[in-house]
């Protein structure tokens, strides 16, 4: 007799539950869980570790060298012992804008895309890639399975307007206790959205679409962007964050993907209501 009690409060709980796990600043988490869950994603890893690896070494003990105590200096005429914390923001937000342009002459992005299509053909998403590229049925595994594009893939546009914009922000770390905070997430509210610019072009939205869409998600795409940003400034394992956000990108996809197929299931099954006048 206690059953139909159980159900009705799971029911009850559902809605809060999937609230607090489907939070999109967790996703970025997510991703980290899942890439180091699943072996198949390691070989996209190793392909670009080592170099990327030294060359986030080389930049940030190079700016750490030669910027930070400058920097620390000044800092303190407006913040006092904070500046010791904030210089070291400043250096980092500045360590990833270089990195972040280096990374794209090493073809990152390429990476990102195969991690990202990769994920959703785990996720059992294959007939949203399977028109973007060549899907091998012979492969082992996910990543095995990805052939060439058929059309251009690109996770996340990349233009100087982004980085333009990073450096203008990054003198908001001057303003004590509030700048950090603020540059972070003004700087993830610009990012967010582009995490998805691959989901978008698999949904051929137009300009109009995406727009939409984005606004709908914009205080989640500002989470989203706000934490993927703060793992970017992790000293070295900013390439690993890099792939890692992008799994985590793909399971938010996955699940919007699940949510849409349930919307549509129940516009088929539950046909409008009109009244028979018979």
């Amino acid at each position: 007799m206690a059953l139909p009690r159980q159900r009705e409060t799971s029911s009850f709980l559902a809605p809060p539950l999937r609230f607090i796990t489907g939070a999109s600043w967790l996703y970025p988490f997510k991703g980290i869980y899942y890439f180091v869950a699943h072996p198949f994603l390691y070989p996209l890893l190793r392909a670009r570790l080592l170099p990327c690896f030294l060359l986030s070494l080389f930049v940030l003990v190079n700016l750490f060298l030669w910027t930070y105590l400058p920097q620390v200096a000044f800092l303190a005429i407006f913040h006092g012992a904070l500046a010791w914390v904030n210089a070291a923001f400043l250096v980092l937000g500045e360590g990833a804008a270089i990195v972040a342009l280096l990374f794209e002459a090493f073809l990152v992005d390429e990476t990102l895309v195969d991690v990202f299509d990769a994920v959703l053909l785990n996720q059992g998403f294959e007939e949203l890639i399977a028109d973007a590229r060549i899907l091998d049925e012979a492969g082992n595994d996910p990543v095995q399975r990805l052939g060439k594009p058929k059309r251009s893939a690109v996770y996340s546009p990349f233009s100087f307007r982004q980085i333009a914009e990073f450096i203008v922000l990054l003198p908001l770390n001057l303003i004590p206790i509030a700048g950090t905070p603020l540059f972070l997430i003004l700087t993830g509210y610009r990012a967010g959205p582009l995490h998805h610019w691959r989901y978008f072009k698999l949904r051929e939205f137009v300009t109009k679409e995406k727009k939409s869409f984005i606004r709908r998600r914009r205080l989640r795409y500002t989470w989203f962007g706000t934490v993927a940003l703060i793992l970017q400034l992790v000293p070295v394992l900013s390439m690993f964050f890099l792939l890692t956000t992008a799994a985590g990108s793909a399971l938010w996809v996955a699940d919007l993907e699940e949510q849409r197929r349930q919307q549509e299931f129940q516009q088929v099954v539950t046909p409008e209501y009109a009244d028979d006048p018979v």
